[in-house]
């Protein structure tokens, strides 16, 4: 019992932890002047370069088959995060980013729903009622969002939110895949099928292919990779609620970096979120506490 409490809790550090690395997006994203698809390009190559590195060094060649052997559920894992990165792009450039925060705001909804559908796993009411707060949390940050005649971007937006809701259920479903190669997979994916898209994959300053790297390394490999081993280890929906962390602390990372102080909009929004996830993992830690 203490062993399952001891990897329960590990979870919510790993799934902390990715929504952190997740968060720093729009930080590397502003510093670097070029299209969404070489970002997309450079940023996956290098996090799926890092992500084999470590395998290699963690496993030695048991990496190597751990790629080569993925499985049918890796695949689809990997393909679910590829579609959920590309889908993304997209939509940011053909609706507002109110829009895209809002529907991707209510992934731990998308998520129970799914787990309790496939898994039988029945969503803890504290949960959803964390999920709930947390969802008013984006709303107040976004503000004023407004569904508009751009149905394309809504329906991409709606289309990311699903294919992360699956991943996460599908993580959880095959424990015994390697995720970690999974993740490695999702990123060399995204940079190949950005190929055709990119304006600017040639000709890129060293140091400009320096920040590229730090975004792949940090943001993606390290978020994915977090997020997959951690989401192993909690229910679907709670993994989904944890990960809602990322968007009160981006505007976090751009005040650290460009000195743009958060609105009382974005602070009061934050506070919501943050509130939801920490009541939530405190109320988890209580209900696993042996009674005396």
């Amino acid at each position: 019992m203490s062993e399952a409490r001891s990897q329960h809790r590990l979870g919510f550090a790993l799934v902390v932890a990715a929504a952190i690395a997740w968060s720093t997006a729009p930080f590397f994203t502003r510093l670097l002047p070029y299209d969404s698809w070489t970002i997309l390009f450079w940023r996956g190559l290098f996090g799926g370069g890092l992500i084999v590195a470590i395998m290699l060094v963690l496993q030695g060649s048991a990496g190597l088959r751990d790629l080569t052997r993925i499985g049918k559920s890796g695949w689809l894992v990997a393909s679910l995060s590829t579609s959920a990165m590309i889908a993304f792009i997209p939509s940011l450039q053909l609706t507002s980013v109110s829009n895209v925060a809002i529907i991707i705001a209510t992934g731990p909804f998308v998520t129970a729903a799914l787990a309790w559908a496939w898994l039988q796993e029945v969503p803890h009411a504290r949960t959803m009622v964390a999920s709930v707060v947390a969802l008013c949390g984006v709303a107040v940050i976004v503000g004023n969002a407004r569904i508009g005649s751009d149905i394309l971007g809504i329906a991409l937006a709606c289309f990311t939110t699903l294919a992360i809701a699956a991943m996460t259920v599908m993580v959880r479903r095959h424990k015994d895949t390697s995720m970690v190669a999974a993740a490695a997979l999702s990123n060399f994916l995204g940079s190949i099928v950005s190929i055709p898209f990119a304006g600017s994959i040639a000709g890129i300053p060293g140091a400009d292919i320096l920040i590229l790297a730090m975004f792949g390394f940090f943001q993606v490999a390290l978020g994915l990779t977090l997020f997959f081993l951690g989401s192993r280890l909690l229910p679907s929906g709670q993994a989904a609620l944890i990960s809602t962390l990322e968007t009160p602390l981006m505007p976090f990372w751009i005040w650290v970096g460009f000195g743009e102080v958060p609105t009382l909009r974005v602070l009061a929004g934050g506070a919501l979120v943050m509130g939801a996830v920490i009541a939530d993992i405190a109320g988890d830690i209580r209900a696993q506490r042996p009674s005396k």
